[in-house]
């Protein structure tokens, strides 16, 4: 509907140009949304407001102009009014509401999909964590921050790719290998003095009993050989142990990528000479600069240390240049928000390398505070004692996690109460909308036990549904598709949750107020028409957040 409405004002707009009654001016971004009050009709634009400052007049006068050259040839509207400074304000006609419902009977489980993306090869990459530990909280929020992004995307028409980054290459890697050699000599019963430096969990020391238990004493003398099998006996435990930890979240990767792989065949150096030889990497001693300065960066940028060895943006620029060479049109990165800074000089370096500017994508994902009754519960990273992936999922479950990441903007910090995640009460998010469901489902289920059997669109008289509830409900399922499309191009999945918190809502003060089955026939097969549509986009929007919707519960 809102669709129809811009185009009217855009057709309304262009009338006016060519009768002189508007000054010659570019249309502007028209904007058409719920109004806050209900009395002030169905959808409301300030586009009059906007054109004010080129037009150098009142706005309600634009405004009366504008909607004295609207054609509305589909006789949609009941009325226009003007308000306030000059607010134009839409009232639809009754028996055209229902009409909007079609869509969802005709496409179904594809309905809120579309081809905005047109197939263009997008690679998200997301989560990338050291192979040094297990995934804790905050890892989970930016994996299922970047699985859903993956999927929004792909339900908009572009083709997607999931990637994990592993970071197997450098001096983590080693003091890997060591924090197990030392608790592995501690079970010899060495008296060992453990490094602060070294990785501190529990994890380690279980490492380190499994490998005792494998192999007994056999890594005890010869400490090179034993830090190097260790350090990729730990990398590769760990590694199975986070993605199996993802795939419990309902994370599944297309490619694992090591870094490794960037440095075969002197991959990284040859790429750093080839951007000397052009001109951005610069020598000073025996360090090795990226002019990233020339890209707007505050500072030029280290790629080689003076003792030789390639830092991290070194391998970055490498891997990004690998990206591309793959055939991704856009790569979207999703990283923690600690990695703000690190944004400018990657723009510098996919410029470097001949793409634009906008072809690299950001998304950051801030900090998770979790919660038990509201009581912060203690972490420590330096001491090894955080909450994992495993231990959330265990207690709440995927759907309740999942769901819970996405409640707020990916760059605002979240509150994550672990006791609201399992209640079951409408104070809980999750519940408030899987219940939608299952209750659309549970109502289904006693109509057909009837003989009132789900209807198709043509077998109802939508001119029945005249409700404020009733309407309300369809003029949210209307937005589901705008609002999809909306979030695939912001990169915003918290989008979702939003909106079908709304529409349980509105469907719960549906249900409270008015019989879906009843003595008449023709209203219940249109209710219950209205309900199954409610039921299809509840159903499809938690199919792109990766959350289930239950039939019963």
């Amino acid at each position: 509907m809102k669709e129809r409405l811009i185009k009217l004002l855009e057709g309304s707009i262009d009338s006016c140009l060519e009768k002189g009654l508007l000054k010659e001016t570019d249309i502007p971004f028209i904007e058409v949304e719920f109004p806050r009050e209900g009395s002030h009709g169905d959808y409301a634009s300030n586009v009059a407001m906007i054109l004010a400052s080129s037009q150098r007049e009142a706005p309600r006068r634009i405004a009366e102009r504008i909607v004295e050259n609207i054609n509305d040839s589909d006789q949609i509207l009941d009325k226009i009014e003007i308000a306030g400074p000059g607010f134009i304000n839409f009232f639809i006609k009754s028996n055209v509401w229902a009409v909007l419902l079609k869509k969802v009977d005709t496409l179904g489980d594809r309905y809120g999909e579309s081809d905005i993306g047109k197939g263009i090869r997008v690679q998200v990459e997301f989560v990338s964590a050291n192979p040094t530990g297990p995934l804790h909280i905050g890892h989970a929020r930016g994996a299922v921050t970047g699985d859903v992004i993956a999927s929004i995307l792909q339900a908009s028409g572009f083709s997607v790719s999931r990637e994990y980054y592993i970071n197997d290459a450098g001096n983590q890697m080693n003091l890997l290998g060591k924090s197990v050699y030392y608790r592995y000599l501690e079970l010899m019963g060495e008296d060992i003095s453990f490094p602060d430096n070294c990785y501190q969990g529990r994890y380690i020391t279980e490492l380190a009993h499994e490998i005792h238990d494998s192999f007994g004493d056999k890594f005890r003398s010869d400490k090179e050989s034993a830090i190097s099998f260790l350090t990729e006996y730990a990398a590769d435990s760990i590694l199975n142990g986070i993605k199996e930890d993802l795939e419990t979240l309902g994370v599944i990767f297309d490619r694992y990528f090591s870094e490794k792989e960037l440095y075969k065949n002197d991959g990284v150096t040859r790429i750093l000479q080839d951007l000397q030889g052009k001109g951005f990497i610069y020598k000073e001693g025996n360090t090795l600069w990226f002019k990233t300065t020339d890209f707007g960066d505050e500072k030029d940028r280290v790629v080689v240390r003076d003792n030789g060895e390639p830092t991290y943006f070194a391998a970055d620029i490498a891997y990004h240049r690998n990206k591309y060479s793959r055939g991704f049109d856009r790569v979207i990165n999703v990283w923690g928000a600690d990695h703000h800074g690190y944004i400018s000089r990657m723009h510098a370096a996919v410029q470097a390398l001949g793409r634009k500017r906008e072809d690299l994508e950001i998304v950051l994902v801030q900090l998770v505070n979790l919660l038990r009754n509201g009581i912060p519960v203690p972490m420590s990273t330096r001491a090894g004692e955080f909450v994992t992936i495993r231990e959330v999922t265990g207690e709440v479950g995927k759907d309740a996690a999942r769901y819970n990441f996405l409640m707020r903007r990916s760059n605002s910090h979240l509150d994550f109460d672990l006791e609201l995640a399992k209640t079951q009460s409408s104070e809980n998010p999750v519940y408030y909308v899987q219940y939608a469901h299952a209750r659309i489902s549970s109502i289904m289920r006693l109509a057909a036990e009837q003989g009132c059997r789900a209807p198709c669109y043509d077998e109802i008289r939508p001119d029945l549904l005249t409700a404020p509830e009733e309407r309300e409900l369809i003029k949210l399922i209307d937005t589901f598709p705008e609002m999809i499309e909306g979030s695939a191009k912001a990169l915003e999945p918290h989008r979702i949750p939003y909106y079908i918190n709304d529409l349980a809502s509105v469907f719960h003060s549906f249900y409270n107020k008015h019989k879906v089955v009843s003595d008449n026939s023709e209203l219940t097969k249109a209710r219950l028409f209205l309900i199954k549509s409610t039921g299809t986009v509840i159903r499809n929007a938690l199919r792109l957040l990766g959350v289930s919707a239950p039939e019963r519960m």
